[in-house]
């Protein structure tokens, strides 16, 4: 069982192994070393390693092809693993975090408690490849909640050494990597454990060890507010405790109270039962991963802090629970958002947008210069995709290429659809402003995006991502575990690597 921390928070000891460079491999204190090489593999790729015949042995054995893993053990007294990984020239983000993700699974079945990291070729090659197997380290290394009793003389991997790291932003790939490891532990706790409380000391020990601000708007708050709509969803809960977080980052010289350059959004369903529109068993089984949007957008919003990133960003987090019960809310109940929008409920398993559309409005009334939210929405997302990418929309065709690129240089893919106003009319009501969602299902990701749409201020720049991809059986890439903590990659490539908040900024 992973270790709670001191703070008495539902928070793990470690995010991440310790990392330290060096510009040598010294075998003997790792317990395995892994080399991604070109493919095919150049004359001398092997000549700077360790016992560099053994290598070349390995390469030797057999025709190698772009992907492929090969292992073997160095003759020292520690008996290292030696573990080689082949690489496409014109190889991919996503390929490479996926080659260092089988790379890892080799390594880890022997429980490393140090492992060497090196990468041959050009240096701009060799850097995105050791980036790569770094990502793959960490996401291995990192254990999800587990509550077995431990394995005797099982070790974690506690050391990763990088072999000429030179040119490599170390400080940012772990950065990233504790991040994606944060959304991963919240979304896999058991919801006894992180329940509304619980996720708010969470939220309130992880905001103080990072010096955000916090405000928590409860129920009551949220009533003054008119926030009706994420109050239905509440309203199934046997215990009190839903509410919206909201916290905030500010760079130093830059007030508190300064207009956020951009807002992170997060859906925070605890679990969803589906209400009154109950869940079958197997759609219900692992719906306590339904709040994976607010672990992205908040462990995001940490990754920023920790990064000292030259921007304001505010984290808005809608957590609550979708129950049935005496007080839960109906299919054809109408309530009033915050932003005075009167919603027809047809089908109460429909509860992200519902939450989504008071947090968005009440956020858009800060005027971010940007606002992103992320949110395990609809199974036709998956549908339609899969759960190897997840889908992203916006309200401004320049963003399109930009989220495109973000998914594309962060390996964590994504595909725009359509924003189309003339899907408007398959949510038109009869007695009120806009229906909850269509009675039919197809398109229901445009459907809900055009939904949410009319929550966001349209001055605002908005992006949806669609988090088909939070889970996926087997891993994704560089994480072998079913939770995959995708979204914070992309977020902080899309925000710090490409800046586009700058560049929207510049259009104007």
């Amino acid at each position: 069982m992973a270790h709670q921390t001191h703070r008495g928070a539902l928070l793990p000891d470690s995010l991440a192994p310790s990392v330290v460079t060096a510009t040598r491999a010294n075998t003997a204190q790792l317990d395995a070393l892994l080399v991604i090489v070109p493919h095919p593999a150049p004359a001398r790729a092997f000549d700077h390693l360790p016992e560099s015949a053994r290598w070349r042995a390995l390469d030797k054995r057999a025709p190698a092809r772009a992907g492929a893993v090969r292992s073997t053990s160095l003759s020292n007294q520690r008996q290292t693993l030696a573990v080689l990984g082949y690489l496409a020239a014109d190889a991919s983000e996503f390929e490479r975090l996926s080659l260092a993700g089988r790379m890892l699974k080799e390594t880890m079945a022997r429980c490393p408690e140090s492992i060497g990291l090196a990468a041959a070729g050009p240096a701009a090659a060799a850097r995105t490849a050791l980036d790569a197997l770094l990502a793959g380290a960490c996401a291995h290394a990192f254990a999800l909640p587990n509550y077995r009793a431990p394995v005797r003389g099982q070790q974690p991997l506690r050391r990763v050494v990088l072999m000429d790291a030179a040119g490599l932003d170390v400080r940012y790939a772990t950065a990233a990597a504790r991040g994606t490891n944060l959304a991963r532990w919240l979304t896999a706790l058991p919801p006894n454990m992180l329940d509304a409380a619980g996720y708010r000391r969470t939220i309130t020990a992880l905001a103080r060890e990072h010096g955000l601000s916090m405000r928590w708007l409860d129920t009551r708050a949220l009533r003054r507010l008119g926030a009706n709509a994420f109050l239905a969803v509440a309203a199934g809960n046997d215990e009190s405790g839903a509410g919206i977080a909201h916290l905030k980052y500010r760079p130093a010289r830059r007030k508190g109270g300064a207009r956020p350059d951009v807002t992170l959004v997060g859906k925070g369903i605890l679990f969803d039962t589906g209400g009154i529109n109950l869940k079958t068993h197997r759609s219900m089984l692992d719906m306590h991963t339904d709040m994976a949007g607010s672990a992205v957008a908040l462990a995001t919003l940490i990754a920023l802090a920790e990064l000292r990133a030259p921007l304001a960003a505010d984290a808005w987090l809608a957590i609550t629970e979708n129950r049935i019960g005496p007080h839960a809310y109906r299919p054809q109940d109408v309530v009033r958002a915050s932003n005075g929008v009167t919603i027809q409920v047809i089908h109460t398993d429909a509860e992200g947008r519902m939450v989504l559309a008071d947090t968005l409005a009440l956020a858009g009334r800060t005027q971010p210069r940007l606002m992103i939210d992320f949110a395990t929405l609809t199974g036709a997302c998956v549908y339609s995709l899969t759960e190897r990418m997840s889908g992203v929309f916006t309200n401004r065709p320049q963003l399109a290429g930009e989220l495109m690129d973000a998914g594309r240089l962060s390996g964590e893919r994504v595909w725009n659809f359509p924003f189309e106003p003339d899907y408007d009319a398959d949510l038109e009501s009869k007695v009120a402003d806009i229906v909850q969602c269509a009675v039919e299902g197809k398109g229901d990701h445009i459907h809900a995006t055009r939904f949410l749409a009319r929550f966001v201020p349209p001055h605002t720049p908005w992006a949806h991502v669609d988090l088909s991809s939070a889970t996926r059986a087997g891993g994704l890439a560089h994480v072998g575990t079913d939770i995959t903590g995708f979204g914070v990659r992309f977020a902080l490539q899309l925000l710090l690597r490409q800046k586009v908040f700058a560049k929207l900024q510049a259009d104007k």
